[in-house]
């Protein structure tokens, strides 16, 4: 609960959450039929990148720092969604504020729609309401994530989408964020599940990995960004994306878009990425 996403914002492991959880919900919200967000750890909505917090970091000069030059057309077409995010942010352009979670789906969502953001530390959980004050489609919650899961799913307008992303920080903490998706599929079984889990080390992302898997449940697409050599030394060497029900287009987009993130963000060439079914779809 010590967790402050603030020291981290718009760092090469946001880029790749938020650029592609931007492009799953536009998807979501080209149906006419209402939908609702799950966002299990939400942090606080929006992020100042010359804030004491980022300054003391800077590793967003090492992720969303690094995406002001365009890339090629059809690149650009899949980061759209998290452009627009950013842009409607900073309206005298440039960039000082960084949009989170709840930020991007509060953006992408409609009348009708809802987003049930859960924080516990009480300190964020506190700024994030602060943020939001009269956003009526926006419920926070203030629990353990895990109950939070078990508690406000299926969503009564059976459509939406659960993020699920710990820092990590404890030792349990991937234990529990595969338990936390288990639970969640059981109860929301045609909903799509975002699971972000860090790359420190090859051991504890194939230990993640299997750990998936053994749950016996298809569908379920892999993305990964890496933008350093991986070693426990290293520190946060890049991160990835486990997407149950992922929309239908978004395999293909995600070979096309982070072959470019791995490009530009990897550090000295080292950057790479990889995209492939987990556990593909049954039938």
């Amino acid at each position: 609960m010590n967790y402050r996403h603030a020291f981290h914002a718009g760092n090469h492991a946001d880029v790749l959450k938020h650029a592609v959880l931007a492009r799953a919900l536009e998807y979501l919200a080209q149906k006419d039929k209402p939908f609702a967000v799950l966002d299990a750890h939400a942090g606080i909505g929006a992020y100042d990148l010359q804030g004491v917090e980022a300054g003391k970091t800077s590793e967003w000069q090492g992720g969303v720092g690094l995406l002001g030059e365009a890339f090629l057309p059809e690149v650009e077409n899949i980061l759209a969604p998290y452009r627009r995010c950013i842009a409607a942010l900073n309206p005298q352009g440039g960039l000082r504020f960084y949009p989170g979670s709840p930020e991007i789906i509060l953006q992408t969502m409609r009348v009708g729609d809802k987003l049930l953001a859960n924080e516990l530390h009480p300190v964020d959980a506190e700024i994030l309401r602060q943020n939001y004050l009269g956003e009526t489609r926006l419920v926070i919650l203030n629990q353990d994530a895990l109950l939070a899961v078990k508690s406000h799913l299926p969503f009564k307008a059976r459509r939406g989408l659960v993020l699920i992303d710990p820092p990590y920080e404890a030792t349990d903490e991937a234990m529990r964020a595969v338990r936390m998706f288990a639970q969640g599929q059981q109860r929301f079984q045609t909903g799509c599940f975002m699971i972000w889990y860090p790359v420190t080390t090859d051991r504890f992302v194939d230990q993640l990995l299997s750990d998936v898997t053994a749950l016996g449940i298809g569908n379920i697409l892999h993305a990964e960004l890496r933008v350093k050599h991986t070693h426990e030394a290293n520190g946060l060497s890049g991160s990835g994306l486990l997407i149950l029900n992922p929309p239908f287009k978004l395999q293909t987009e995600l070979k096309v878009l982070l072959p470019a993130l791995a490009e530009r963000l990897g550090v000295q060439g080292l950057g790479r990425s990889e995209v492939n079914w987990l556990t593909p779809p049954k039938g």
